[in-house]
């Protein structure tokens, strides 16, 4: 929130607003942490009581990840050169077996900062541990969607009600969209639960109005078996077929869905998160993202968790996901830089089920960054150019300033929420012995 009852003016040589870059302009913040005006400054409205600060630079929406595993910091870069399930199997799940919740607790801790730094904003979450990522975002300052993982290999017997049960107690307790944290369902996978379990649980989500975020389509090897064990039907017609469709549903990944596949998605107002980075770490293929757009879809792009990307920088994905659907159509109209803003921003907030985030409007939040300018990768600054030179030549290391909900979280490239030094000793600590 911003200071005590004052609100505040954010006066910059630019503003991102839609997709246009607005010159000598600002961005009024009330109380609430919600933009009352945004637009040319000799436009907001005159208040002898605003607190004005000139940060001059762009100010744009904060970046929204649509796709983490954040907690993974503490196995980051392992199983390197692994195929997905053998990845999971030597590389990932042995370490990540011996975690606990403070190994948990300080990994989400190290994530979310440096996330912040680079300017993401939000981020959904699927991960165990659900209440240490919950306790270490709300250190941090960050906005939370987070999904408690549904896995059916952990639970006794195959039953799923306990965890159920104890995901609708979390989001009794911690749903609170208002002070920046959002809770729904993670069930893993249609290759791990049968669609009766994941049929389910999406009644129970569809009580609450929450999210169903579940990996989906992630590689070519996971479409055949699912197909081949659950008598010729794909992911995607499992989860039309057990009403999943019917409520809010986050497909993470969607590189081998098909073109009637998409058509379903597209038609439920489904979302999928786009992850580029991983999905060529680990030769899962290219997303037919342009297509998915085209079908309906609401598409955001994700860093996934960390031994997969190997890092939480969306800046890489953001120019990554137009250059990858040009090369996969061979159309270099395929996506425009205008399209993969929104995949960043505001496509990823609607993907996530996150309302009034990720465009600088008023009654939205105030969800801000401040990008410099004055360096050599925005020069010459042409204004057509823009627009294509924020997204293709725009890095984190740009990023000096983010405010969430109208609360500065890091000042001159410093967060201000979280003692680096400390989360990463531990972190390092921490992983170094989940290694042994």
């Amino acid at each position: 929130m911003t200071s005590g009852s004052t609100s505040v003016r954010l006066l910059a040589d630019e503003v991102l607003i839609g997709h246009e870059f607005v010159r000598d302009a600002g961005i009024d913040i009330g109380p609430d942490g919600r933009i009352i005006a945004v637009g040319p400054t000799s436009a907001l409205p005159d208040d002898d009581a605003i607190d004005v600060r000139q940060v001059g630079g762009l100010l744009m929406p904060g970046l929204v990840n649509s796709h983490a595993h954040t907690p993974m910091t503490l196995v980051r870069s392992a199983g390197d050169g692994l195929p997905l399930q053998q990845w999971l199997t030597d590389g990932v799940w042995p370490r990540e077996g011996k975690m606990d919740t403070d190994d948990a607790r300080w990994g989400m801790l190290l994530g979310s900062a440096e996330m912040l730094l680079a300017g993401v904003t939000s981020t959904c979450e699927m991960y165990l541990f659900e209440d240490a990522v919950v306790e270490a975002v709300r250190t941090s300052g960050q906005r939370l969607v987070v999904t408690p993982g549904i896995i059916a290999a952990l639970a006794p017997g195959g039953n799923l009600d306990g965890r159920i049960g104890e995901i609708v107690d979390f989001h009794a307790a911690n749903h609170q969209p208002d002070e920046r944290v959002t809770v729904g369902f993670g069930p893993h996978s249609l290759y791990d639960l049968s669609p009766e379990q994941v049929g389910e649980l999406g009644e129970v989500a569809k009580s609450l109005d929450a999210l169903v975020h579940i990996h989906l389509e992630e590689t070519q090897v996971e479409r055949t078996d699912v197909i081949e064990k659950w008598t010729g039907r794909t992911a995607t017609e499992l989860l039309a077929d057990t009403g999943l469709l019917d409520g809010k549903l986050l497909g993470a990944h969607g590189v081998w869905l098909s073109d009637s596949d998409q058509k379903l998605l597209g038609e439920a107002g489904a979302g999928v998160a786009h992850c580029p980075v991983s999905n060529l770490k680990l030769g899962s293929g290219i997303a037919p993202v342009a297509s998915m757009l085209r079908n309906g879809i609401e598409v955001g792009i994700g860093t996934d968790g960390v031994a997969s990307n190997d890092d939480l920088d969306l800046w890489e994905e953001l120019k990554l996901a137009p250059m990858l659907a040009r090369g996969r159509d061979l159309d270099a109209q395929a996506m425009d830089a205008s399209t993969a803003i929104d995949l960043g921003t505001v496509g990823a907030a609607r993907a996530i089920d996150l309302d009034h985030v990720g465009r600088l409007e008023a009654g939205w939040w105030a969800d801000v960054i401040r990008i410099d300018l004055d360096q050599p990768a925005f020069t010459p600054g042409v204004r057509a150019d823009q627009l294509a030179n924020l997204v293709f030549a725009g890095s984190s290391r740009f990023v000096t300033d983010v405010w969430v909900a109208g609360e500065q979280v890091v000042a001159d490239r410093e967060c201000l929420t979280v003692d680096i030094e400390a989360a990463m000793a531990q972190t390092r600590t921490r992983g170094q012995a989940l290694a042994e």
